[in-house]
């Protein structure tokens, strides 16, 4: 699964200097192929993310389908997480931000 900024276009600022465009992280919709799980300990984001997905860096996958992750990735214990397909997420990704 790619990164969720290779689709950020680049742009230059006012004095010409080039930056990347902010990233748009798309809202994931609920589906059937989600998963639920429910935390038994306290947990991290980014170690759920390696678990589930292979790739530490898609913490904010769950992190937006369930509205955590602002300041922190801890997951308080019993804490019930949806837990979103990776098929459906590249293309959300390259949809949110190729159409502005």
């Amino acid at each position: 699964m790619p990164s969720r900024y290779a689709t950020s276009r680049e742009i230059r600022d006012n004095n010409g200097k080039r930056r990347a465009n902010t990233t748009l992280i798309p809202v994931v919709p609920i589906s059937e192929s989600d998963t639920y799980i429910r935390t038994v300990t306290d947990e991290r984001l980014d170690l759920l993310a390696y678990q589930l997905y292979d790739d530490a860096t898609l913490w904010w996958i769950i992190a937006g389908a369930n509205g955590l992750g602002k300041g922190s990735l801890h997951v308080p214990a019993n804490t019930r997480l949806r837990i979103p397909s990776a098929n459906n997420i590249t293309d959300l990704i390259t949809s949110k931000n190729t159409s502005r």
